[in-house]
């Protein structure tokens, strides 16, 4: 069974809580409701509460359509980053920055093989691991993340990559992206939701968010879908961006959300 946004929290309480904390006759309620008239007195905020419950329930089931549909499209949909431990998916995951797991996978069984293990890599030269990695970009950046948090795993961590959202952050090179990745995907944690290119483009455009920014994304999507599905929905949603929602020419009419797309309806059906 899919999973499903939760009840309590996300676009329905934050819905009501905005109209209580709203003055009376206030822009923000007016907008919010699709009132016309300003309240005024006790039984007009009955209605604009009613009316905020509506629109947040009918979300929520936009929203669990969504949900269940990607599920039943992307069912069994991985990381596509190739690795046999949590240290091999965390330095690989590094590597993906600005580049393709396609790249990344070319690249990272040389580095595997001279570098085995944290420790190796943390005594490693600079210059020798930027050769290997020259190929994903921004080498130069990424060689020092990859020794730098090689060394911290080995000097702060006994040699353990860590299994909490707190370490992995210490890392070099480690925002929250990447540490939900290795959370989500080796240690079945599901402590936040993975923002990649994909996810914050297609988010946007089902309308699951109107920010921009991966971190206030992530607390956007996690506000709406159930934590039960905070791991698979990044993959779901990947694979959707790689397969039919490509940033310069969706593939609108292979979609199976199209119905509940608010992007096709205003930008793409508009138009033709």
């Amino acid at each position: 069974m899919p999973c499903q946004p939760p009840v309590s929290r996300g676009i329905l309480s934050v819905l009501i809580v905005d109209e209580l904390r709203s003055p009376l006759g206030s822009l923000e309620v007016i907008l919010k409701t699709g009132i016309r008239e300003a309240p005024c007195d006790a039984m007009m905020i009955v209605m604009v509460k009613k009316k905020a419950v509506v629109r947040g329930k009918s979300e929520l089931r936009r929203i669990s359509q969504i949900v269940e549909i990607l599920s039943d499209e992307y069912r069994g949909a991985e990381c596509a980053l190739v690795h046999e431990n949590a240290f091999q998916l965390l330095m690989a995951t590094i590597l993906s920055a600005q580049c393709t797991d396609v790249r990344v996978n070319m690249v990272t069984p040389i580095l595997f093989e001279q570098y085995p293990g944290p420790r190796e890599l943390a005594a490693a030269e600079i210059l020798e691991v930027e050769g290997i990695i020259r190929s994903t970009g921004f080498y130069r950046n990424k060689a020092k993340s990859l020794v730098g948090a090689a060394s911290t795993i080995v000097n702060d961590f006994g040699g353990e990559v860590p299994d909490t959202m707190e370490g992995l952050l210490r890392l070099p090179g480690v925002a929250r992206k990447t540490a939900n990745v290795v959370l989500g995907t080796w240690f079945g944690i599901a402590s936040g939701i993975v923002v990649d290119t994909h996810v914050s483009r297609i988010s946007q455009r089902l309308g699951l968010t109107e920010l921009t920014k991966p971190v206030p994304i992530e607390r956007d999507l996690m506000d709406k879908l159930g934590q039960d599905c905070w791991i698979d929905f990044s993959h779901w949603v990947i694979h959707h961006g790689r397969r039919i929602c490509a940033a310069r020419k969706p593939k609108c009419d292979r979609c199976v959300v199209l119905d509940l797309c608010p992007y096709f309806s205003s930008n793409i059906k508009s138009s033709s």
